[in-house]
């Protein structure tokens, strides 16, 4: 059983780690910070269910000096993703939804979805779809569904119309409508493309369960885990915690947004976006994280069963991403990498060019923030911090590898 999250570090040595390539960490958040790349951020790692090093560098706030704080409720966004993909599990471990189930059972706006002709010009080149949807496609994307980040014609639709972006678009309902009229750019079950499944699969969790998304995840996910400052939105209480937000440009670093005009504010927020919406404490990103390295079970509450881990965690691909993938830019590398349920899967670190154990899965967020469990090192690593665009410096495999070069015990 996992210990509480917020406890005090134990000695790493006996968790393996060696003490003194754990400091590189520190020092390498540092130079980050001094060199104005990005405003500050936090490492924490745990092993066996234990704390084995935090510690933070930089600032939360750059222009009032407020150094980072270990408390700091951060944008997660598409980390929300794991967090979705569970709750869609735990109704699938109840037989209330099936991975092979066709999307328009739940919901019928997607009966008659289009297919964008190769090369079209305009949104109204199409063709019906051969293939049905399913929840399996939204989880793993490949249902054909796309992103803002996608550059051509369907992705520059997305991004007009901020589908996956608004936190206030006028429900998850109204948004997912429109993203089912709008076609598809690749044939179900063909190809892997990042894309608003997540968003969807939070619609189908709500139409299922009979609950807003919100309510559904604090339920069965945040109350049992104690994860009591995550949700859709900072509560006034609590505006003095969260962070502003930040970019990169050709200068360096520039402020994006200041948390008391943030569209997280409590009482703006009317659209629970299943694939990026979420804030959260590191500590309780632990949470969450324990309980899947736990097999789904934390501090006594169980989440999900072994059973039903085992399976989200593997890849669920014919081959890695890069034999799948389009060209859109994801939260991941595609050589060497799979994709499950829960996120990306590890297949062959010498292919990624990556220090990592195979089965280590994951994800990240458009901010910056990182996670991966290591199944065969019983480990999980979390990164935060608040930058746009994630791709901005090279933080997660350099992570990677500070991490591993430390691990030096079994």
């Amino acid at each position: 059983m996992s210990q509480l999250a917020g406890e005090s570090i134990g000695d790493p040595t006996d968790l393996g780690f060696d003490k003194a390539r754990l400091a590189r960490l520190k020092q390498w958040m540092q130079r980050y910070t001094d060199a104005g790349r990005w405003p500050g951020g936090a490492v924490l790692i745990a092993r066996h269910g234990k704390l084995a090093y935090f510690d933070c560098a930089g600032h939360a706030d750059v222009e009032a000096t407020r150094p980072w704080q270990r408390e700091l409720i951060a944008r997660i966004y598409s980390m929300t993703k794991p967090v979705t993909a569970v709750a869609l599990l735990t109704l699938y471990e109840e037989a209330r939804v099936h991975l092979d189930d066709p999307v328009e059972a739940y919901l019928p706006e997607f009966k008659d979805v289009q297919l964008l002709i190769p090369d079209a010009t305009s949104l109204d080149q199409t063709v019906p779809v051969k293939t049905k949807m399913t929840i399996h496609h939204l989880l793993t994307h490949q249902s054909g569904l796309s992103l803002f980040t996608n550059p051509r014609l369907l992705g520059e639709a997305y991004a007009k119309e901020t589908l996956g972006l608004a936190l206030a678009y006028g429900g998850l309902d109204k948004m997912v409508r429109r993203i089912a009229e709008l076609p598809l750019e690749w044939e179900p079950g063909t190809r892997w493309q990042y894309s608003t499944g997540s968003d969807v699969i939070g619609r189908v969790v709500e139409v299922v369960s009979g609950m807003t998304l919100d309510k559904y995840f604090a339920t069965r996910i945040f109350e049992p885990l104690g994860m009591t400052d995550t949700g859709f939105s900072v509560p006034d209480s609590e505006i003095s915690r969260f962070p502003p937000m930040y970019e990169v440009t050709a200068g360096g670093m520039a402020l994006n947004e200041r948390p008391e005009v943030s569209a997280w504010r409590q009482g703006k927020v009317d659209t629970f976006c299943g694939g990026g919406g979420l804030v959260g404490t590191i500590d309780d990103y632990w949470r969450f994280a324990e309980m899947l390295r736990g097999g789904g079970e934390f501090n006594g509450e169980r989440i999900l069963s072994p059973r039903t881990l085992s399976l989200a965690a593997c890849n669920h691909l014919p081959g890695d991403l890069a034999s799948l993938a389009t060209e859109v830019w994801a939260e991941t590398q595609f050589d060497g990498v799979g994709f499950g349920l829960l996120g990306s899967v590890v297949l062959d670190p010498a292919k990624a060019q990556i220090s990592a154990r195979v089965g280590d899965y994951g994800w990240g967020g458009a901010a910056g923030t990182f996670f991966w469990v290591s199944p065969i090192d019983d480990m999980v690593v979390i990164l935060f911090t608040q930058l746009l665009p994630s791709s901005a410096i090279p933080v997660r495999k350099e992570l990677r590898a500070l991490v591993h070069s430390a691990l030096t015990g079994v």
